[in-house]
């Protein structure tokens, strides 16, 4: 007799990749905590600091698509093992860049561990909304989400308490030391990486060997990509409707922004004018603004249910905007905490844009599904510029650049509202359902 029966061993399974999500959650955003502390460490300009999220997101734009390939060929099972083996690779790679104390080698760690995550993304996500009824499969996903976000949310307090704790040196005492005497402080003020880094590898490899050893439920093979397409629907240009363009934009534009403002966070309240508070403190407000999108993501279900997606997004991306405007013309309380509270309006923006863009597509949804998922390279693209806009005018007003961002996504939403309500009433999209 089985131990467990199909039902349980579907809810078990569930659970089993639901962790994946806390555990790439919790790798990404760690990124926030690493980036002052290596800038402080190399000496680094914002926008060489930068590079770290942009090694980081530009694997989504390099292993996407590949990887949707691969999960045809390998399934579910392997290819989620496998992404769990590329992040486990680039948490060691982690250690050992501290251990060479070499930037170059972090940013190549990096590297590995998005594209382990990135893996992850293309295979756990429609995993799970296959592993049960279609009519639940959105709130399966709101599920692995939430826990997504809680592994975002305390990963920056964890980074906090485990390497910012560790006081790296006045910026004029570095830049007087000799090559040797330089050397041995990155060797020594890096070394509060490797601990964390190597206890996250150990977990990491030993989930992987316990998946190996788990017997998956038996599912349907991931769909191909490839369909089989009518001459008439060839012709439709699906790349070309205007939502889908403005969609990927939107994806791209807001994954860069929500990104780029927690890559700043610590930097931007360590400021006098601003919070002046230590960086370990800092980092405890970067786990509130990481926080706010997994309240706002609960929330957040309810209201598509309710209301057009246009007007969530819309409103949500309106107040972003503002709440960057106001910290930027403001100082002190008011300033933190206006800029913390844009990870709450962040939450619905993911799933506004796609439902928005994939609208009409039909049968081309998969394949823009995929190019939906490499906009999320906007990760690496926007910080970097936020980086370059905050050597010349200061990190206070380089916040501009995100709030360009959002409002962008506000014109996009309300415009696809228009364009939804100006369908015929059996055109629409019927909300009441899932």
């Amino acid at each position: 007799m089985a131990i467990f029966d199909d039902r349980h061993r579907n809810r078990l399974t569930l659970m089993l990749v639901t962790a994946l999500f806390f555990l790439w959650g919790l790798q990404g955003s760690m990124n926030d905590i690493l980036i002052p502390y290596l800038k402080s460490i190399f000496n680094l300009s914002y926008s060489r600091a930068m590079l770290v999220q942009a090694s980081f997101f530009c694997a989504y734009f390099f292993f996407a698509i590949p990887a949707g390939h691969c999960l045809e060929r390998c399934g579910y099972k392997r290819m989620m093992v496998a992404g769990l083996t590329m992040m486990g690779t680039g948490s060691l790679v982690l250690v050992i860049a501290a251990s060479m104390a070499s930037f170059v080698v972090f940013l190549g760690a990096f590297s590995a561990l998005a594209a382990g995550i990135t893996m992850l993304q293309v295979s756990a996500n429609p995993y799970i909304a296959t592993l049960g009824p279609e009519a639940t499969a959105s709130s399966r996903l709101s599920l692995a989400q939430g826990f997504n976000s809680l592994g975002t949310t305390i990963s920056p307090y964890l980074g906090g308490l485990f390497i910012l704790r560790t006081v790296v040196g006045d910026k004029d005492e570095v830049i007087r030391m000799s090559a040797a005497g330089l050397h041995a402080y990155r060797l020594h003020s890096a070394a509060a990486v490797k601990s964390p880094y190597m206890a996250l590898a150990i977990c990491i490899f030993l989930f992987a060997i316990f998946m190996t050893q788990w017997r998956f439920p038996s599912l349907p093979a991931p769909q191909k990509y490839g369909v089989a397409l009518t001459n008439e629907s060839r012709n439709r240009k699906w790349w070309c409707k205007r939502n889908f363009i403005g969609g990927t934009i939107g994806i791209f534009l807001y994954v860069g922004s929500e990104v780029a403002i927690g890559s700043f966070l610590v930097n931007y309240l360590t400021r006098p004018e601003i919070g002046g508070i230590t960086e370990r403190i800092a980092s405890v407000y970067v786990s509130l603004y990481w926080g706010g999108a997994m309240i706002g993501r609960f929330l957040g279900t309810g209201l598509f249910r309710k209301l057009q997606p246009g007007n969530v997004l819309g409103i949500a991306a309106i107040a972003a905007c503002s709440l960057i405007c106001i910290s930027m013309a403001s100082s002190y309380a008011f300033a933190m905490w206006s800029i913390v509270l844009v990870g709450l309006f962040n939450s619905v923006m993911f799933p506004g844009i796609f439902t928005l863009a994939i609208r009409g597509l039909g049968p081309f949804t998969p394949r823009a599904s995929g190019i939906l998922i490499t906009a999320i390279s906007g990760g690496a693209v926007i910080p970097l510029l936020q980086g370059i806009l905050a050597d010349h005018i200061g990190v206070h007003y380089a916040f501009l650049l995100p709030a360009f961002c959002y409002l962008y996504i506000a014109l996009y939403a309300f415009s696809e509202t228009q364009v939804d309500l100006s369908l015929p009433q059996q055109m629409q999209p019927n909300r009441s359902s899932g």
